[in-house]
């Protein structure tokens, strides 16, 4: 035990003081050793973000797509049409989704598995509960605030990240709801709960063995789309967009425009054919 920490601790004697050579030799290849995001990740206020978010209120994907083309974005910024919502309200539209993206992502796990080294539930489940915590938690939950969007990267291999009981905890942070390009499960009652959710499809695995937290709050990409946190998120029956930050307002403006012009046609349209004016038209 004692020639393993001698040896342990020589090895990383040595890594320090590489680091510290190559530090005072080329501080930008040290840096680029401990690793370095290359994308800033820009901070906002909340009252920001709501200021924001109001611009868009009442806007449909195809509107704030076609702002999009208006500033040339035609394309870039839409989702893979396969991520779709988990459930859709036709009357209210409470499955439709206008938020601040606050991101994370998980990458496949390789750490070693227990295999059958575990005989009872408790000591699985000790096991569990400790890659929960060490190797694969939820810190973005903390930072959700009312606004916020959870954009999740995920990994593809049937794992349920988003289950039942986290997407209510991230809606009491003030989420209005959760894109993953992967899977989720427990959806029977995330459709009872009436979170808005979109993804690829159901899941049934847990985390453990399966994924580990990579990053929070960096860029990532959901549907071979950029997502920044602070980017706009719109989601609703025809999928989903990605609207960078910078260019929100001149999306928005555009976009109701593109939306008045819509309402006010079919408004006409229903009174010809002698229809009740629906919320989709008010």
């Amino acid at each position: 035990m004692r020639i393993v920490t001698i040896v342990s601790l020589s090895f990383s004697l040595s890594i320090f003081f590489l680091h510290t050579s190559l530090l005072a030799e080329d501080p930008e290849k040290a840096d680029l050793l401990s690793g370095k995001s290359f994308i800033e990740t820009p901070v906002y206020t909340e009252a920001e973000d709501l200021e924001i978010l109001a611009l868009f209120d009442g806007l449909r994907v195809a509107d704030v797509s076609d702002g999009l083309d208006f500033v040339g974005l035609m394309g870039n910024m839409l989702v893979d049409p396969e991520i779709q919502p988990l459930w859709k309200d036709a009357k209210d539209y409470t499955h439709r989704i206008i938020g601040v993206a606050v991101t994370a992502r998980y990458v496949p796990g390789n750490d070693p598995l227990p295999g059958d080294k575990y005989d009872s539930y408790e000591d699985f489940r000790g096991w569990e509960g400790n890659w929960y915590n060490s190797l694969s938690p939820e810190p973005f939950g903390d930072i959700c605030r009312e606004g916020s969007v959870v954009v999740i990267d995920d990994v593809d291999n049937d794992v349920g990240s988003i289950g039942s009981n986290n997407i209510m905890i991230w809606k009491r942070n003030g989420a209005r709801g959760v894109i993953t390009d992967s899977t989720a499960r427990d959806t029977d009652e995330i459709i009872t709960q009436k979170i808005p959710l979109y993804y690829r499809g159901p899941g049934r695995g847990i985390r453990p063995g399966r994924n580990e937290l990579e990053s929070v709050n960096m860029p990532i990409t959901i549907g071979d789309v950029q997502v920044r946190p602070g980017d706009i998120i719109v989601a609703d029956g025809d999928g989903v967009l990605v609207v960078p930050r910078e260019y929100a307002k001149t999306v928005a403006k555009f976009a109701h425009r593109v939306l008045d012009g819509d309402k006010a046609g079919r408004r006409n349209l229903y009174k010809e054919l002698g229809l009740p004016e629906d919320a989709s038209v008010r």
